[in-house]
């Protein structure tokens, strides 16, 4: 039986021009989850990773605190959905960059409604494929897992990706991997037990790594 650790990204620059870069905090974040593999003991016989660049900044920086220069497979289909994409759908004009937590809960309100009538297939985001493509491109991934390792493998992506990998092994409903998705943490990990038959799921959303209280204000979500 191997174990597959999900990583979703350290926090990426959220309301900045552009969001795919991490923030400093992000990077930090991922230099210490690396930190606590190698002191748990946690080596990787392979890693997947998506195309984005705060995924691989995110693998990067895992793979410096580990002290390791593992390889990563990239696969496009761990990509993350556009969010600015799926709301545009619903919401037509530019939104203003967001600086008050009512701003933030707007926004987030929004890319629900958006996500559900994507899932629904109502509405088709510019630019992305449909929810089904999206189901099949992280579904593929978990297949390949399944059918060619055997012990621990790393995979980094994004809070959607992970989110509908857990839907899809537990069998939920879309609403659940909506909800599922909108409270996974930076840098979580999100853990599967899997056998050449299926994936089982171990922990979800977890933060081992920023226990202790000096890194209490490293829990990010955005």
């Amino acid at each position: 039986m191997g174990t597959l650790y999900l990583v979703r990204h350290g926090q990426a620059s959220f309301g900045a021009e552009d969001y795919d870069v991490l923030s400093e905090m992000g990077h930090q974040q991922s230099v210490r989850l690396g930190e606590y593999f190698k002191y748990k003991g946690i080596s990787f016989d392979a890693a997947l990773t998506g195309t984005l660049n705060r995924q691989l900044q995110t693998f990067a920086g895992i793979c410096r605190g580990m002290g390791t220069d593992l390889q990563a497979m990239p696969r496009a289909g761990l990509n993350e959905y556009d969010s600015e994409a799926v709301i545009a759908t619903i919401h037509p004009h530019k939104l203003e960059k967001p600086d008050s937590p009512e701003m933030y809960r707007s926004h987030f309100r929004l890319l629900r409604d958006g996500l559900r009538q994507w899932m629904d297939g109502v509405v088709s985001p510019r630019g992305m494929p449909s929810y089904s493509d999206f189901v099949s491109g992280i579904t593929d991934v978990l297949d390949h897992v399944r059918c060619s390792y055997t012990g621990n493998v790393l995979l980094v992506s994004s809070g959607g990706p992970i989110s509908t990998a857990v839907g899809h092994v537990l069998g939920t409903a879309p609403e659940t991997t909506i909800e599922l998705n909108l409270r996974i943490r930076n840098c979580s990990v999100t853990e599967f037990a899997f056998t050449p038959k299926r994936h089982m799921l171990v922990t979800y959303n977890t933060l081992p790594h920023l226990d202790a209280p000096e890194h209490a204000d490293w829990i990010t979500y955005a």
